[in-house]
């Protein structure tokens, strides 16, 4: 957590993010509410073969470490509840994803797993609990500077990282498949600009919540947050055991709701470039090998965690590479929501394109810096 070193002086990556993600997902929901094409579908006809298999190897790539992660999550949560270690956890977690993904309908998978994660608003809940010096917070964050224990080196390392986090390719592949899931047309374009504009920035301001009471609680005494355990200690510190149920059921659920996204995104975007039938609204016997797909890609992540790697160092890795990746996803998004072949005339305004372009510099410029940091830096060490 990036609170416990550095305080509040990331929070402009927050913001920077959610605005990024916010208008990445608007372009793809777009995209396939309109043309009623699925995202990988479109890239490997626009791009051609060659072009869109590169794409979706490190999309896939970047998915799977993801899902890894994720399912670590869950167990370390599972861990923190019941002191059994990680590892009898994680094939129970993927088997448990596996169930939810074959069995549950794709709204119920999305409300679900939303409703429960808002139990994470316990963070914003216990920063006020603590009482700090709202002046100093709001200072750091809209003034920051790299605290002179920390190398700038590091600061910016872990700058890209939060924004791969925030822009993570995954998000996008299951809001536009889900819109094709849901039977999205033109009608649905200005609900999906809702959902877009009230649940990514929900996810940033439980991110600064997150950042604020690790600045409030673990900064003073210089704990580096290396384990889930020191995650809770603001929260059960400002609320106790009822604030730390609270905590358990929001990281179950915020874990378990991102390990089934990933799961279906890495379905959504193989079955998509090949062409193979797709899709919740399909029964299994109807996708075979889209359900293979996830079936795989959960027996793979599973095997990564059960080397014995660490899920936040993979979590911390899969979001550099995000940003490492992004470019990949983000061109052709853009290149296609201003084709009016595809489009109509629901190609992108001049001022959607006008941010776009902006994002487009941004993009590039983490994508590339990216490794070099991560080398320079130590990986943030």
């Amino acid at each position: 957590m990036v609170g416990s070193r550095f305080g509040m002086s990331l929070a402009w990556v927050v913001l920077v993010g959610v605005v990024g993600i916010c208008l990445f997902a608007n372009m793809s929901g777009r995209v396939a509410a309109v043309s009623g094409r699925a995202t990988f579908e479109i890239i490997r006809e626009r791009l051609g073969p060659r072009a869109g298999l590169a794409n979706l190897g490190a999309s896939f790539f970047i998915n799977l470490m993801t899902m890894a992660a994720e399912i670590g999550g869950i167990a370390l949560v599972l861990q923190l509840v019941t002191g059994i270690g990680p590892l009898l956890w994680m094939p129970l977690a993927a088997f448990a994803v596996w169930i939810v993904v074959w069995r549950a309908k794709f709204s119920q998978l999305e409300n679900a797993t939303g409703l429960l994660g808002l139990s994470l608003i316990v963070f914003a809940v216990a920063v006020v609990m603590l009482g700090p010096d709202w002046g100093a917070l709001t200072h750091q964050a809209l003034v920051p500077t790299v605290p002179q224990s920390e190398n700038p080196v590091s600061y910016w390392y872990y700058a890209v990282a939060l924004f791969g986090a925030a822009m993570t390719p995954y998000e996008v592949f299951f809001f536009s498949s889900g819109a094709i899931e849901e039977g999205w047309g033109r009608r649905d374009l200005g609900q999906a600009r809702v959902n877009v504009l009230v649940g990514f920035p929900l996810g940033g301001l439980l991110s600064l919540a997150i950042a604020a009471s690790a600045t409030i609680v673990l900064l003073p005494q210089a704990i580096e947050v290396t384990s889930l355990s020191q995650v809770v200690l603001p929260v059960v510190q400002a609320g106790g055991t009822v604030a730390f149920c609270f905590l358990v059921v929001g990281m179950l659920a915020a874990f378990f709701g991102a390990a089934l996204e990933t799961t279906l995104s890495s379905g959504y975007t193989i079955a998509q470039y090949f062409g193979w039938s797709w899709g919740k609204f399909r029964r299994p016997a109807k996708a075979a090998r889209f359900h293979l797909v996830m079936i795989l890609g959960l027996i793979v992540a599973v095997a990564v965690l059960m080397t014995g790697v660490d899920p936040v160092a993979v979590t911390e890795y899969s979001v550099v590479f995000s940003a490492v990746a992004l470019p990949l996803t983000y061109i052709p998004i853009l290149i296609i929501s201003n084709d009016p072949d595809y489009m109509g005339s629901d190609v992108n305004s001049p001022a959607v394109n006008g941010a776009a372009l902006v994002y487009l510099v941004i993009i590039v410029v983490a994508a590339l810096a990216a490794i070099p940091l991560m080398i320079l830096s130590g990986a943030g060490a």
